[in-house]
């Protein structure tokens, strides 16, 4: 597999996870700045075609793969763009900044017939894929209740000077499209993709407009910027009856954490540090060894490769990125309303 890499962000490490596979290739980099695509194409094996237009890029006659890491706002013009031109897509979480744009894209890449995937790096790490494993098997049994956090003490996403990666500050950025997706998606597969509902959610900003809360110093100026949410907690519901309990916060009083917490019937599980816990009689904690010969990104994109050459069915599909994208517009919508929101509307 020959891979366009489109953004030299996010698309550094998930550029090194294709290019560590014996199958797999980088042949290509886009990006705004010429010298962040050098520095990148120096640690590369082979030769990499540069380009500045995300267009000529998605037209590269010898790739055959798109990877999307871009901010928000480019996943869904930069994906389709790639579709259009026969080419396999994988972007980077979330999916899109909008529910309507994500649904353009799916339809899209699905009606092209390309392999369409979601780089998730938090569900096919290998502490959620060993729980996703058990999951499928029964061993929870009714997955009834999950919680979902990411929280982080300083971890505004901006680069002081450099305007064109505000973009995460701005609309259809935040915590909850930045961070919250993660522990969102990885809580809703591993309870089997049930069905969304409603959502009924808080949210705001409490620090990136006062300047505080940045991962670099940030001043009035860029303050003045942010549109966003820097915090949002909610619970979404599903068909089934079950729920999720998701929280997303960039800058906070308290510890660091990224966790999901299962609660079934029949046993629950923490995915960080990786537990398992049962009540046969006595209470009981079990701490499993599970090898981390890859990281999230390598297994990532060893399934989107085999995907590619083999035909293996898509496990992270674009589909299921515009459902995560409902649920989370969902909250967001909820939180600004102050009331219930319908997942999908």
């Amino acid at each position: 597999m020959r891979a366009v890499i489109a953004g030299m962000g996010i698309g550094r490490p998930n550029g090194r996870a294709i290019a560590k596979n014996p199958r797999g290739e980088v042949v290509a980099l886009c990006d705004l700045e010429r010298a962040r695509m050098e520095d990148f194409a120096a640690e590369l094996p082979g030769d990499q075609t540069l380009y500045t237009d995300y267009r000529e890029a998605c037209r590269d006659p010898r790739a055959n793969a798109v990877f999307v890491g871009t901010p928000n706002q480019w996943h869904v013009p930069i994906a389709r763009e790639a579709v259009r031109n026969g080419k396999h897509v994988l972007v980077t979480k979330p999916l899109a900044d909008s529910v309507e744009a994500a649904l353009q894209l799916v339809e899209e890449a699905e009606a092209a017939g390309v392999v369409n995937m979601m780089s998730l790096s938090n569900r096919f790490s290998e502490q959620c894929q060993y729980l996703g494993n058990l999951a499928a098997d029964g061993f929870f049994g009714d997955i009834y209740y999950a919680r979902a956090r990411s929280v982080r003490r300083n971890g505004i996403p901006v680069w002081r000077g450099d305007q064109l990666r505000l973009g995460f500050i701005r609309k259809g950025g935040g915590a909850f499209r930045d961070m919250g997706v993660h522990v969102l998606d990885a809580a809703w597969w591993l309870m089997g993709t049930p069905k969304p509902v409603k959502a009924l959610a808080v949210g705001g900003a409490k620090f990136g407009p006062h300047g505080r809360g940045f991962n670099k110093p940030a001043g009035d100026e860029i303050a003045r910027q942010f549109e966003v949410d820097d915090y949002a907690s909610g619970l979404v519901t599903f068909e089934n009856g079950a729920g999720i309990h998701v929280e997303s916060f960039w800058a906070s009083h308290f510890e660091q954490t990224v966790n999901v917490e299962l609660f079934g019937t029949e046993a629950g599980a923490s995915m960080r540090p990786l537990s398992i816990h049962r009540m046969e009689g006595d209470p009981q904690v079990e701490t499993p060894e599970v090898p981390s010969e890859k990281t999230g990104m390598e297994n990532v994109a060893d399934h989107f490769i085999d995907c590619v050459l083999d035909g293996v069915t898509c496990a992270a599909p674009l589909r299921h990125g515009l459902i995560v994208q409902q649920m989370m517009e969902a909250v967001l919508r909820s939180a600004e309303t102050g009331r219930h929101a319908a997942v999908g509307d």
